[in-house]
């Protein structure tokens, strides 16, 4: 599989926080790739770096074969890349349309060639088109989300903690999704702290500790090595 996200050396800080020390990763085309770690390793604020969302330092990251560290989060996310945030980032006074019309914003109504694909992937955005977002459950707000980060025709789709708060049920409709996106050509970087799920999906995986890469591998072998994986996970 080619590359489609390269990160080298990527340094990001927050005042006299430093909260990416060098880290380095990939995501090739058509693979999920699960960043794992704890509260305060870096996680959000990598996938944040990659759309301009926290200040970088320096370091380089590649999409698609061209750098784009320093340009303008619209026009990274018109070149192909969708996030969708912790806590999922609904408009709970727009309508379920209305927020998926914001997150097509640079398509005009080009996006609306997608709803059939939308209302199968996502039968609750369907049955709730009209009613205002912050009505429905957690779970259904999740799928809303992703729904909203993919009629921007992504190439790249980046999940910030998709299980965060969800009951184990509604979990696993939401991991089954995942590989579901994946299996129709999405790329996919997954940060996630449910360490078992992620590393069910994950093709590879990163582990990140204090803002640096700690441990990677394949799903499978960071499977196999599950003991090792959890202590660089808590920081042992």
């Amino acid at each position: 599989m080619s590359s489609l996200l390269d990160i080298s050396n990527l340094h990001a800080s927050y005042g006299a926080v430093q909260a990416l020390r060098g880290v380095s990763l990939e995501v090739r085309q058509g693979e999920i790739v699960s960043l794992l770690g704890s509260n305060g390793a870096g996680k959000s604020t990598l996938l944040r770096s990659i759309i301009r969302m926290a200040p970088n330092g320096r370091g380089e990251i590649r999409f698609n074969g061209k750098s784009i560290e320093r340009i303008k989060t619209d026009e990274i996310v018109k070149s192909g890349i969708a996030l969708v945030p912790e806590g999922r980032g609904i408009l709970a006074t727009m309508s379920v349309e209305e927020n998926l019309d914001l997150g097509a914003f640079h398509q005009n109504a080009g996006w609306r060639e997608m709803l059939t694909e939308i209302f199968e992937l996502f039968p609750i955005v369907k049955e709730r088109w009209k009613q205002n977002a912050g009505t429905l459950s957690g779970g259904e707000q999740q799928m809303v989300a992703i729904a909203r980060a993919l009629v921007s025709k992504p190439k790249l789709l980046l999940l910030d903690e998709p299980s965060l708060g969800l009951a184990p049920k509604i979990i696993q409709s939401i991991f089954a999704l995942i590989k579901t996106i994946q299996s129709r050509g999405m790329s996919i970087l997954l940060v996630e702290q449910n360490v078992h799920m992620a590393m069910k999906v994950a093709d590879r995986a990163y582990v990140l500790q204090t803002g640096r890469v700690v441990l990677s591998g394949t799903g499978a072998e960071m499977r196999d090595r599950l003991e090792e994986t959890q202590q660089a996970y808590l920081g042992g």
